[in-house]
């Protein structure tokens, strides 16, 4: 019994100290492709749980009629190299990763992205930009 309890107690702790610690926890607001901003465009955030599970999430409202449109998915436990996004309302799926500071859009392998459309607005003569983000509280 003693021997159970011991290998159990083992396997526990190797599985709760293996896990990566989160950057933070809390909600923050962000938007990588801020050369598409407009009227309509999501507003998305990811929210560190305490127990590393990580939420994103998007609000869309339609400027016309007034309209919202959200959704919120867990992605399961922080992984600092790469997280899977899907989000069922429009079929959209994308890559992550982030730190304290940073949101970066990358292949599903965690290398980041490069696109005209991560370009900021006062940088349209740019080709190319790094696709990334500050995280906002």
């Amino acid at each position: 019994m003693r021997t159970i309890f011991t290998t159990l107690l083992i396997c526990f702790s190797t599985v709760l100290f293996s896990q990566a610690k989160t950057p933070f926890t809390g909600k923050r607001h962000f938007n990588i492709e801020q050369g598409a901003s407009g009227s309509g465009t999501p507003t998305y955030y990811l929210d560190i749980k305490r127990n590393g599970n990580v939420h994103f999430g998007f609000l869309q409202i339609n400027q016309a009629d007034g309209k919202e449109t959200k959704e919120e998915i867990n992605a399961g436990k922080y992984n600092p190299k790469v997280m899977k996004v899907h989000f069922k309302t429009y079929n959209e799926t994308f890559y992550v990763k982030f730190d304290k500071e940073k949101i970066y859009l990358t292949d599903k392998n965690g290398e980041i992205k490069k696109s005209d459309d991560c370009c900021p607005i006062s940088e349209m003569a740019e080709i190319n930009c790094s696709c990334h983000s500050p995280l906002y509280q």
